[in-house]
Parts: C-alpha cells; sequence; structure tokens
C-alpha cells in the first residue's frame, strides 16, 4: 500500500513513480478534507462519549447480583454478535422521519421530527448515535472486566473513612480502571476511524443524502473501487494509518502519564 501510493496507478495503465505527488493532490481534494474531517468528528465526539456512557453502565452492573450481571452481559454484548447490515437496517426505520422511535420519544420533550437521513445538517449526527451504539457494547464488556478485577477492600476502607461515593469513584475507580480504559480509548479510536459499512444500509450505499459524509475509507473504496485510482486511494490509507497511529502513540503516553498507583 505505501508503495502504490507513490505511483500513479490505475486499472488502465502502466505504473508511472510520481513520487509525493498523490499526497499533494489528496491534501488538495476538497473531498479528501471534507472526508478527513467528518473521520475526525466522529472520533472526538463519539469516542470520549462512549467511555462515559460504558462507565456509567458498567458500574451500575458490577454493583448487582451475579445473576443479574450474567444476563446484562449477554444483553449487551448480542449487538457484537449480530450482523452489522441488519442491525443498521434496524436504525435506518429507528431514525425514520414518520414513524421513527428517535423522533416518537423526542415529541415527549417537545423537539419537532428531525430528517435525520435526508437532511444533511443531521446526517452525520445520525451517523455518530449509531457508532456509539455499535461500541458501547464491548466497551462496556471490557470496563467490566477492569471493574471485577479491583480488590473490593479499597472500596470498604474508602466507606469506613466516611468517603462519599463520587469521590471514591474518582479516586479509587477510575485510577484503578486506567488501563482499561487506555485500552478501549484506543480499540474505539481505530474502530471510529473505519467507519464504512454503516453508510450503506443508513443511506443507500451513499456517504449520506447529499454525498456531504465521505469517511477516509469510503474515500478509499470510493478512489479504488470507482475510480480505479489506485495511488490516491493507497495514499488516502497511509495517511489514515498516521493518523490513527499518532492518536494511539498519544492515548499510550497520556495513560503512561496518568497513572498514579
Amino acid at each position: 500500500c505505501v508503495f502504490t501510493s507513490f505511483f500513479d496507478s490505475t486499472m488502465n495503465r502502466a505504473d508511472v513513480f510520481v513520487g509525493l505527488q498523490n499526497y499533494i493532490e489528496l491534501f488538495q481534494d476538497s473531498v479528501f478534507l471534507g472526508a478527513l474531517r467528518n473521520t475526525l468528528i466522529i472520533v472526538i465526539v463519539s469516542v470520549p462519549i462512549t467511555c462515559i456512557f460504558s462507565l456509567w453502565v458498567a458500574s451500575a452492573i458490577v454493583n448487582m447480583p451475579s445473576w443479574a450481571t450474567s444476563i446484562f452481559r449477554v444483553i449487551f454484548y448480542l449487538p457484537v454478535v449480530t450482523g452489522s447490515v441488519a442491525v443498521t437496517v434496524v436504525w435506518k426505520w429507528m431514525f425514520n422521519y414518520d414513524y421513527g422511535l428517535i423522533n416518537y420519544f423526542l415529541s415527549f420533550f417537545g423537539v419537532e421530527a428531525i430528517n435525520w437521513l435526508n437532511d444533511p445538517k443531521y446526517n452525520l449526527a445520525a451517523l455518530i448515535l449509531y457508532g456509539i451504539w455499535n461500541m458501547l457494547p464491548f466497551t462496556t464488556i471490557l470496563l467490566l472486566s477492569g471493574y471485577q478485577n479491583i480488590d473490593r477492600q479499597y472500596y470498604t476502607a474508602a466507606r469506613v473513612d466516611g468517603a462519599k461515593q463520587a469521590r471514591i469513584f474518582l479516586r479509587i475507580t477510575v485510577p484503578l480502571l486506567a488501563p482499561t480504559i487506555g485500552l478501549t480509548l484506543i480499540v474505539n479510536t481505530i474502530t471510529a476511524s473505519k467507519v464504512f459499512t454503516e453508510l450503506f444500509p443508513l443511506f443507500n450505499g451513499n456517504p449520506g443524502s447529499a454525498y456531504s459524509l465521505y469517511t477516509v475509507v469510503y474515500y478509499l473504496y470510493d478512489m479504488f473501487y470507482t475510480k480505479w485510482e489506485l495511488g490516491p486511494a493507497a495514499a488516502s490509507a497511509v495517511v489514515l494509518f498516521a493518523i490513527v497511529l499518532v492518536l494511539t502513540v498519544l492515548q499510550l503516553f497520556v495513560q503512561r502519564k496518568w497513572k498514579n498507583y
């Protein structure tokens, strides 16, 4: 892939070495820049929200009886073992303007129906909502495993000393869960950076209702399979790999500094 990115390569002509030209043209392409912006927004918004919400869910489950914990584990993990396309089709109906459950629940708060899938202003929000739900089960299971490895004596000692629940969470749970939280952030960053299959059932195979929801992976697919421009496709893959690598290394660095035990 790296080798191909330095060539002007298509299915119809021989490879021609162009050096960094594919990368230069890539960052002059408004479609790719839009795809890069959309991908970064998805990562920046969905990953932290998923982690925070999963922490809350895991803390609620861990305090349940053991039999209830087992049931909730199965329930939360069901979306992971269900076909992604089938699940996305269900979400497409949930986003339906006239009959969707999401608009139905929003109506209780006086919010008018939102055209999630046909209005470009809301396409990205719909994709982020689905992405958060999609990453939630695996993240919750990982954090729940981390919770169960924490010695309960820490909590007993803190309660004896009169510590409030919020202080126990911030001073004991979060620091001891730091390695697990770091792992979930890395895994979810990689997952959110690869948004692609969700676009097909949600938007009928298009990158958004007005072709404004390109992601980097969809751009790669479009250049490779539709336009047969192998050089720019390979260059976009290398750029995505570099971004994910930088974010991963940054998270690992922060995680090492975060440890205080």
